[in-house]
């Protein structure tokens, strides 16, 4: 199963480095990591994506939390939480498929960002079936080239709210 983590680190030079170390030398397999500062300059958070059975899923968290650099570590994968992923499409878009594939990125609210002469370059923001749902549709136009981020996450409500 896919668990979403919720890390909060104090933002430091080598602190995603003893993370990624964490993962790697303990044969763990990241799905996705993406790190961000907070509106605490000192602070960031990272949000990783692993593919883990629960009792994986308890060493993670344990280990993470005996870093000294870490804050807080959340599982959000249970609760009720918010997640986006944002992705950068080049599709092969000649004159005579630029209005169809233009029609079919409006349909997902997702912006063109960059045209020329051989291909369009699409942007979507979104949930990871959004982002899959526009995959989709355009490889049928033939897609050149895919950036994706990693998820970003965070939980509805904290405590204290």
């Amino acid at each position: 199963m896919k668990h979403t983590i919720s890390v909060l680190v104090e933002n430091k030079a080598g602190v995603l480095s003893h993370v990624a170390g964490l993962f790697s030398s303990r044969g763990f397999s990241i799905d996705s990591l993406a790190v961000g500062e907070t509106s605490d300059p000192t602070v960031s958070r990272m949000t990783i994506v692993v593919d883990a059975d629960e009792r994986i899923l308890e060493q993670i968290m344990k280990q993470l939390r005996k870093l000294i650099d870490v804050i807080k570590v959340q599982d959000l994968t249970g609760g009720d939480f918010i997640d986006r992923e944002l992705v950068l499409i080049k599709v092969d878009a000649g004159p005579k498929k630029r209005s169809e594939i233009m029609q079919a990125v409006d349909t997902f609210r997702a912006r063109i960002v960059d045209v020329n002469p051989k291909s369009i370059t699409v942007e979507v923001t979104g949930d990871r079936g959004k982002i899959n749902a526009v995959l989709e549709l355009l490889r049928g136009f033939g897609i050149k080239e895919i950036v994706r981020t990693g998820r970003i996450a965070m939980a509805r409500r904290n405590k204290n709210q």
